[in-house]
């Protein structure tokens, strides 16, 4: 093949493939959306949405209880089936979601501490007390909505005080140690 055939189909090549390209590297907010025709399917539910987004599903939840109280959770923290938690496989540690029974309209706000579940078929995981402040402790699994705003992470810049005079305050100790009582 001669260079010049060469070029021509590579050139070729890239003509085609440019008008899909080029839309991918437009700002987000310059990006119309294609609304799906109604003989399409919906997409799957994605993952949690990028920190701050919103993020909003519907789907099946399930409760565990004091069996599995004061396992440690993926958080780190023991599990306490008292406590206003959850169990989701996206959202961030430290999440606040607001998940409503779309039975019984009940609402409770929770915290993202856990990952899972592991049901086929399940969105949440919701600790004993959380699901029966939304009516669906006897029946086990409820249809609910998850709303949340995952929460910012952390800046990291620290508060501690400014050095005066090239010297780090936190770091000079005035004070005699004091032996800790026995």
């Amino acid at each position: 093949m001669t260079y010049a055939r060469q070029l021509l189909v590579v050139f070729g090549i890239g003509g085609i493939l440019l008008p899909f390209l080029v839309p991918g590297c437009a700002p987000r907010n310059a990006r119309k959306e294609i609304p799906l025709s109604p003989a399409m399917p919906p997409a799957k539910e994605e993952a949690a949405k990028p920190e701050g987004a919103k993020v909003e599903q519907v789907g099946n939840a399930s409760w565990y209880g004091p069996a599995q109280d004061g396992e440690e959770t993926a958080s780190g923290e023991p599990f306490d089936s008292n406590a206003l938690t959850a169990a989701h496989p996206t959202l961030p540690m430290g999440t606040k979601a607001v998940v409503t029974n779309l039975e019984t309209g009940k609402s409770v706000t929770v915290k993202i501490n856990d990952r899972g579940p592991y049901a086929k078929g399940r969105k949440i995981d919701l600790s004993r007390a959380a699901a029966q402040q939304i009516g669906m402790k006897k029946k086990g699994v409820a249809k609910v909505k998850i709303e949340s705003r995952p929460r910012p992470k952390a800046n990291k810049k620290t508060t501690r005080p400014k050095k005066e005079s090239g010297v780090d305050p936190v770091a000079i100790r005035t004070d005699p140690p004091v032996p800790s009582p026995q």
